[in-house]
């Protein structure tokens, strides 16, 4: 019986992704190195720093700098990408989404993000949707990121359940590899190529259904 959810973030309960791409284009052109939207589509679901390392092998630089500045790189970017997110608002939460969250709550669905973006806590405070939530899981505190399951298997803890137990949704390959793994349900949002391997996939998150996403992973 499906007691939780655990979402992803970026894709799943609103965009940032133009931003992240954005700030990474900035940062990569300081640096001498050109990225496109092709390329980005490999930095969806991973660390800033995975992130940073796939640029500079990208360019040709995975062996320019020190541990220390890419730190500091890294941290340029996400100075950038702060300054981008400051004007999120309750009207940037993805279609659908809204209605999703609150439909759970009503239901006693227990609620944890899990996103490798240490900024979920601020994002979620101006998508105003804190108070929906019962934790977030601190990816600071992982000892491995997407595709390990340990996020999502972080999540369940979280919220007291097995991970059969609960529903992991996500719109990227290596978060819905991490759902399998974590042995829980999986719904992707994406293209059908790109969700091939999760377990319910739609194309929009205007497409989610709650009763339904409840009745597949309940028949699984």
């Amino acid at each position: 019986m499906i007691k939780g959810l655990i979402f992803d973030l970026d894709g799943v309960i609103t965009d940032t992704a133009e931003y992240h791409f954005l700030a990474w284009k900035s940062l990569a052109e300081k640096i001498g190195i050109e990225i496109d939207r092709e390329f980005n589509e490999q930095l969806k679901g991973i660390s800033r720093m995975e992130s940073l390392d796939l640029i500079l092998k990208h360019g040709g630089k995975e062996t320019a700098y020190t541990e220390a500045e890419k730190e500091e790189l890294a941290t340029q970017k996400n100075e950038e990408y702060k300054a981008y997110i400051k004007g999120i608002t309750p009207d940037d939460l993805l279609p659908g989404i809204d209605t999703l969250l609150k439909e759970a709550k009503e239901k006693n669905l227990g609620m944890v993000l899990a996103s490798a973006s240490k900024n979920g806590p601020e994002i979620m405070e101006r998508l105003e949707i804190m108070d929906l939530f019962d934790g977030i899981v601190d990816p600071a505190s992982l000892k491995a990121g997407k595709p390990d399951p340990e996020i999502f298997i972080r999540g369940a803890e979280m919220l007291n359940l097995s991970p059969q137990e609960c529903v992991g949704l996500e719109d990227a390959e290596a978060g819905i590899q991490s759902i399998n793994s974590a042995h829980m349900f999986s719904v992707g949002v994406g293209s059908r190529d790109a969700m091939k391997e999760a377990d319910y996939a739609v194309e929009s998150t205007a497409d989610l259904n709650l009763k339904t996403i409840l009745e597949k992973a309940n028949q699984n």
